[in-house]
């Protein structure tokens, strides 16, 4: 299960498809170089993300990891 205060890259080596899903909501960060230790949260923040919106993206990218199973 994803949560947002893993790293980025944490999530995406567990779930490669999340690049997608975050990157379809602005969140380009997944090639920067901060993405080996920046929680989701964090990155999220950064681009003026609400806790709601926050949510979204990680019950999104659950709902598609678990679908892959």
């Amino acid at each position: 299960m994803i949560n947002k205060t893993m790293s980025i890259g944490e999530i995406i080596q567990i779930f490669p498809d999340s690049v997608e899903i975050m990157m379809g909501r602005g969140l380009h960060c997944v090639g920067c170089h901060v993405a080996s230790w920046e929680s989701l949260e964090e990155g999220c923040r950064g681009h003026g993300m609400s806790d709601e919106l926050i949510d979204s993206l990680v019950k999104e990218i659950n709902d598609k990891f678990e679908a892959s199973k």
